[in-house]
């Protein structure tokens, strides 16, 4: 079955692509046919006249197409079959437009960091955004333009050179939008909220090719949908985003290394700094973030995972140092300290450009769950499973276990009704990365390990549904647990899909309506990765 017999493609965008591109005469514009397997070069020589200059046109024998499609997590791959590179704005919509009536599937793309499992149902077009990369303070220094392949590094340092910063992931090479698009959680949404909740518009190209400006006062709904569930429903190109003046000049950071008998203390301090989940009459807002893994360390020891944490904090050693006390009072094997400017934070906490975060081409089996309380108990039974798994299987050694815990007074602030993403009382994101050499003999030791641990985590809060940050998404968990409980919710984000995406053509990345049709030749590479019976009746 051919992807346009799958969906209705509309008489006049398909005979607009006839004119060049259909191989037999369609007189009546209702004919069904895709052209997905094309040649780069037949996609050049059709495409590229209506393009710019400066784009490109990759396929599989061209030797920068390994660049371009080069994953973090070649875990879940999505098939491309051809790269697309626009070199400006205007360039989207033509691409769509070519995509959608030569039944080709696109997806676009800026730094592939995804990691979900949805991916590997794709098998078309990539768009890749990276050209797409101006970032452009506005005269009154209130808001920034930038591109649609913007990454956090590059935002961070150069706000900051001029007096600014803005909300942004916390690891330096992944992208805004990706992570934005679905929310977004990162160092400053204590003061700002979530990413998207600096949104002030967002330049959109939708599925049949239509370049709109989303906003609160156009198409106000989409703009909702967009801060929180954006994956769903088109291509951002540029964004206006709010900018704030960067205050303190320098950032104080902490981290400690803990042995495994210190466990009990270092989760009980950090219930006790945030409240246990309550927040309040903690001065939380300057104490960033702070986060925590289960990792290998072989020169402390060969067998057993350690704790490492760091802390950082908006403003000097000595007013951070009231809330490390209790932390200090655990006996560490070491520390590290100092201040450094907010753009070098990242890279002295572990999520910088140097960090595993961001070395790409190893395995990154995932699962996450998010909590408003550490269960010690629950934390020790994680602890001494990770131990297990090493000890059975040593080519595991680089996976970590990761507890993130972000400061919540800007994320409180903000009416969840005002947006997309759902979760602004889950304060406590965790999730386990099972790292390993690609080696399908091991993904399903893989997948099970993942699927325990954050089964543990969930059966630690008996009292919370289970939530999945979207962009932590492994990709087989409910719509539900992504997009939100309440029924208003995915009945709100299905009816816009109807209005914006009416054929789906938006569905590769956790969807709102499940992709019915995806690529089985992947699935069936292994059965652990067969997520496809699942997926198809995610929210239904």
């Amino acid at each position: 079955m051919t992807r346009l017999q799958r969906f209705a493609v509309s008489s006049a965008l398909l005979l607009q692509s006839l004119a060049f591109a259909s191989p037999e005469p369609c007189l009546n514009g209702l004919c069904h046919f895709t052209r997905n397997k094309l040649a780069s070069r037949t996609v050049a020589s059709e495409l590229g006249p209506q393009l710019s200059a400066n784009c490109n046109v990759y396929g599989p024998d061209d030797t920068q197409f390994g660049n371009c499609t080069a994953r973090y997590d070649p875990f879940f791959t999505p098939k491309i079959q051809m790269v697309v590179q626009p070199a400006t704005e205007d360039d989207v919509p033509k691409i769509v437009q070519y995509a959608s009536a030569n039944g080709i599937p696109f997806l676009a793309m800026a730094r592939r960091h995804g990691m979900t499992s949805t991916l590997s149902e794709f098998d078309g077009m990539q768009i890749d955004m990276s050209l797409l990369d101006k970032i452009e303070i506005q005269p009154d220094g209130k808001s920034a333009i930038l591109g649609g392949g913007v990454f956090a590094k590059n935002i961070m340092e150069k706000l900051w050179d001029a007096g600014y910063v803005t909300s942004s992931g916390s690891t330096s090479c992944v992208g805004l939008l990706g992570p934005a698009l679905g929310g977004g959680r990162g160092r400053l949404e204590g003061y700002y909220g979530v990413v998207s909740d600096s949104f002030l518009k967002l330049n959109v190209v939708l599925a049949n090719g239509t370049a709109i400006t989303v906003s609160e006062t156009e198409h106000p709904d989409l703009f909702w949908a967009m801060k929180g569930a954006g994956h769903n429903f088109g291509v951002v190109t540029s964004l206006e985003m709010k900018i704030y003046p960067r205050g303190v000049d320098t950032w104080y950071y902490k981290t400690y290394i803990w042995t495994q008998d210190k466990l009990e203390a270092v989760f009980e301090a950090s219930n006790a700094f945030h409240n246990d989940g309550n927040h309040a009459g903690h001065h939380l807002k300057e104490m960033a973030f702070n986060m925590g893994s289960y990792t290998m360390i072989p020169s402390i020891s060969e067998t057993e995972g350690v704790i490492f944490w760091s802390f950082v904090y908006r403003g000097s050693k000595e007013e951070a140092q009231p809330y490390l006390d209790a932390f200090d009072a655990i006996k560490a094997v070491s520390t590290e300290d100092g201040n450094v400017p907010y753009p070098e934070i990242p890279g002295v906490s572990g999520t910088g450009m140097n960090s595993t975060l961001c070395d790409y081409g190893l395995n990154h089996v995932h699962y996450p769950a998010g909590l408003k309380v550490w269960n010690v108990t629950t934390q020790r039974q994680i602890y001494d499973l990770y131990n297990e798994k090493i000890r059975e299987y040593p080519e595991f050694q680089r996976t970590t276990v990761n507890m993130e815990d972000y400061s919540h007074e800007g994320v409180d602030a903000i009416d969840p009704d005002t947006s997309a993403y759902p979760w602004r009382d889950r304060g406590l994101l965790s999730f386990i990365a099972v790292t390993y050499d690609p080696n399908p003999a091991l993904d399903e030791a893989a997948i099970a390990w993942a699927q325990e641990t954050r089964d543990l985590w969930n059966a630690g809060a008996p009292d919370l549904l289970p939530s999945t940050y979207v962009n932590y998404a492994h990709g087989d968990e409910s719509a539900e647990s992504m997009y939100g409980y309440e029924p208003w919710r995915l009945e709100k984000l299905r009816g816009l899909k109807a209005q914006y995406d009416p054929d789906n053509l938006f569905s590769y990345y956790n969807p709102i309506i499940p992709n019915m049709n995806p690529r089985s030749t992947h699935e069936s590479n292994f059965q652990g990765r067969q997520i496809g019976a699942k997926s198809r009746s995610r929210g239904q």
